[in-house]
């Protein structure tokens, strides 16, 4: 693949990791206690239009301790 390619997609997915990393913090601030500690399934889906892609990835986050 090329450079732009590259640097493009690099681009993009820290777009995405610094942006879900500030969404999920905030989801566990405004959650408060109830989130100390508790496993949350967590899904992330990445589509791409005009190429007919989906891809989904799920795992598991464990919310702050007190």
């Amino acid at each position: 693949m090329d450079d732009d390619f590259n640097m493009s997609m690099r681009k993009f997915l820290k777009q995405v990791g610094v942006t879900s990393q500030q969404a999920i913090e905030a989801a566990m601030r405004a959650a408060g206690p109830a989130a100390s500690g508790k496993s949350f399934s967590a899904k992330m889906v990445l589509t791409i239009d005009g190429l007919d892609m989906e891809h989904v990835v799920t795992g598991k986050i464990t919310g702050p301790a007190e």
